[in-house]
């Protein structure tokens, strides 16, 4: 099983015991995958449609225990995908359909269908508990999430923009950041933070979820702190390595075109060493000498002979160069 299907199977069996936050699970469900149908008769007719089982279940009990009702459900094939089914829940009372239009404030006074899901007017989630309960809902009704093994990302699908706005909105009222990208034909809020993501889950009331995302992302940090103390690490010897080659060039050039009886003692010494302990480090070079200098001393007395040896260099490429120019 997915960990999107995981969560979905939490939430499913997670149930408010409030009402008016039933009916605002209830609301998002129906508008982010139901569909209302007027006969010519002026019936109304609900219906959603899923492909998961588990929201198949929730739409049902949420039905059952907020308004005491059953729904009739059909399993239809999916002819697009040969292993897949398409579950619709179907009401097809106009009464009650009427009844659960209007207490999820999908249907106004006049009984003319609106998307009136805004924050800001609809006061089936105006409560803190309510955006809980419709958060919970969309996610059920319209959203995945990834592998966070693999990568952190949370999203919902809308099939229209002010949809995906409100939905946002919704999000956003706990301090998330969530943005809307367009993806097809739909609209898809999202979230990539893996601490937001664990917010949301928190915010849904998955919490075995939420501590099965947060063992991955202390094992995943663990994992990453280590590979950047071993890659600093690695840096590290790297550039000491490179540094004591150049150092060992140096003094051998030195040793080559003038040899060690014109440098001073100390810089005699520390060149002597250098080149027999070629994988010391500067501090251990340090201690070796007689009498022991810190690092600082060590590397001012190794630039000097780096210096020195560029100048017994430059120098021999002039006399080269005079020594050309003569034979020309």
């Amino acid at each position: 099983m997915s960990f999107s299907k995981e969560v979905k199977e939490e939430l499913s069996k997670q149930l408010s015991p409030a009402r008016h936050c039933q009916i605002a699970e209830l609301a998002a469900m129906i508008s982010l995958c139901g569909r209302i149908i007027i006969t010519e008769n002026d019936r109304y007719i609900l219906k959603i449609h899923t492909e998961n089982l588990t929201v198949a279940r929730k739409y049902f009990t949420l039905i059952k225990k907020t308004f005491n009702i059953n729904t009739e459900i059909s399993i239809k094939r999916n002819s697009s995908l040969k292993s897949s089914k398409m579950y619709s829940l179907i009401l097809m009372d106009h009464d009650i359909v009427i009844k659960v239009l209007q207490a999820a404030k999908l249907i106004d006074e006049y009984k003319e269908v609106g998307e009136n899901l805004s924050i800001k007017n609809n006061l089936v989630i105006q409560n803190v508990c309510c955006k809980r309960a419709f958060i919970r809902g969309a996610f059920l009704a319209a959203g995945s999430m990834s592998d966070p093994e693999k990568t952190y990302h949370f999203e919902i699908v809308a099939v229209n923009e002010p949809k995906a706005k409100q939905i946002q909105d919704i999000i956003n009222s706990f301090g998330m950041d969530a943005k809307i990208v367009t993806r097809k034909k739909y609209f898809v809020v999202y979230v990539k933070e893996g601490s937001q993501i664990v917010d949301l889950l928190n915010v849904m009331e998955a919490h075995v979820a939420l501590m099965n995302l947060e063992n991955v992302r202390i094992l995943k940090e663990m994992r990453n702190s280590i590979n950047r103390q071993v890659n600093c690490e690695a840096a590290n010897i790297n550039k000491t390595v490179m540094a004591a080659t150049k150092q060992i060039d140096d003094i051998l050039y030195i040793k080559k075109v003038m040899g060690f009886s014109e440098l001073t003692e100390g810089l005699e010494e520390v060149a002597t060493l250098r080149i027999e302990y070629p994988d010391a480090s500067l501090k251990e070079l340090g201690a070796l000498l007689n009498p022991p200098i810190g690092k600082s001393g060590v590397n001012h007395r190794l630039r000097k002979l780096s210096i020195l040896a560029d100048n017994l260099r430059e120098q021999k490429e002039e006399l080269n160069y005079v020594n050309k120019e003569n034979i020309n």
